[in-house]
């Protein structure tokens, strides 16, 4: 990231509390011509205009910001990093432009979308595509800059405190090379409503479903361990002490320990490119609603260095809205962070996997859907 990139960057982060009372945002109207850049848009695009979601895209979204307003100078542009949960709230209520959610919608939200879109009912489109990374903190190991193996069914039972210890012999017997001592695990999950969080545990749901039985929620689902809220919080509360053990988006992982997964015979040490790999080996999900793009993750993927637990992080937007200005800026916005330019921007500031190509045809298909009449 330049200089500028990140002193924009800034400068939009610094706007996050003056415009933190845009309610008006929901009331928008749709947006510009086909496949037009965010250049050809600069003179149209202005105005104050608020999202709120995923707190694992905060990182891509800020520099999404900088780089948007690079072209667009006179739109004001605040990103709330509340959760996917509360995002999806808040949109609905119509007091932001667009939610960033690490889940697709559910049937009923599409439904309660009719109340705050101009016509037609919100979409939701793939921008941010990321591992969820493992993420451990152990004297001996994660200091050493040493991955951890594990398979699906180690990582649910610790999760589900069926594992308590370092030194358990599921662990061990996957890591003969490493001396892992008799150090209790800690498991720190999120306490707020969070997409992450589903998507983590439908990792195990399909890939080890005798060792997880709870319902997919957004909402952590058992009594193990201790809650921490947002991406940051568990990376906070997990660097604190010795044998704990948490997930978060791969973007903040920083010096913490990694679990390298196993898929099929081999283990995977997490990176973007194996993130990819896996959305490749995937297929779209059959869903209620137009113009919607949801990716049903293979977990069961076998493809050689794929790595199994992603993160696809969406955002919502309605077809049509109320005020034709916030349409413009919301296809401006999906055009500029879904293009080949957007998606460096988000490698670069929190080492993304890029959009597949088999995905981002029927984006850009979404994306012209939107209204500006």
């Amino acid at each position: 990231m330049n200089k500028n990139l990140i002193v924009r960057s800034l400068a939009a982060v610094s706007g996050l509390a003056m415009l933190a009372s845009l309610a008006a945002c929901g009331d928008n109207v749709a947006a510009t011509t086909d496949s037009t850049s965010t250049k050809d848009l600069s003179s149209q695009i202005s105005g104050d205009y608020a999202g709120a979601g995923a707190s694992s895209q905060q990182a891509a979204v800020e520099a999404w910001i900088a780089g948007f307003k690079g072209s667009n100078p006179d739109a004001k542009i605040a990103y709330n990093p509340s959760g996917s949960g509360a995002g999806v709230t808040t949109f609905l209520q119509g007091a932001t432009a667009w939610a960033g959610s690490d889940k697709a919608l559910a049937d009923d939200e599409v439904e309660q979308s009719k109340n705050v879109c101009a016509k037609g009912t919100a979409f939701d489109v793939p921008v941010y595509i990321s591992p969820i990374a493992v993420v451990f903190n152990l004297k001996g190991v994660s200091d050493q800059g040493k991955h951890v193996n594990m398979d699906a069914s180690t990582i649910a039972k610790i999760f589900d405190g069926k594992i308590t210890k370092w030194n358990d012999a599921a662990i061990k017997s996957q890591n003969p090379k490493l001396n892992l001592p008799d150090t209790d695990i800690t498991v720190v999950h999120r306490s707020d409503k969070s997409g992450t969080t589903q998507n983590f545990v439908s990792y195990f749901k399909d890939a080890a479903p005798n060792d997880w039985t709870y319902d997919l929620s957004e909402n952590w689902p058992n009594e193990v361990g201790q809650g921490a809220k947002g991406t940051s919080g568990v990376i906070s509360t997990v660097k604190q002490a010795d044998g704990t053990i948490g997930y978060a988006d791969f973007s903040q992982v920083g010096e913490l320990g990694t679990v390298a997964v196993k898929v099929g015979s081999k283990y995977t040490e997490i990176s973007a490119d194996a993130g990819s790999k896996v959305i490749e080996d995937s297929e779209l999900a059959d869903v209620k609603g137009e113009h919607r793009v949801v990716v049903n993750i293979n977990h069961k993927t076998e493809a050689d260095g794929a790595y199994p637990i992603v993160l696809v992080s969406y955002d919502i937007v309605c077809p049509a809205y109320k005020d034709t200005k916030t349409a413009e800026f919301a296809k401006s916005w999906l055009s500029y962070v879904t293009s080949d330019e957007g998606q460096k921007t988000a490698q670069q500031a929190a080492g993304t996997a890029p959009l597949p190509s088999t995905l981002t045809s029927k984006i850009a298909d979404s994306i012209k859907a939107i209204s500006t009449k």
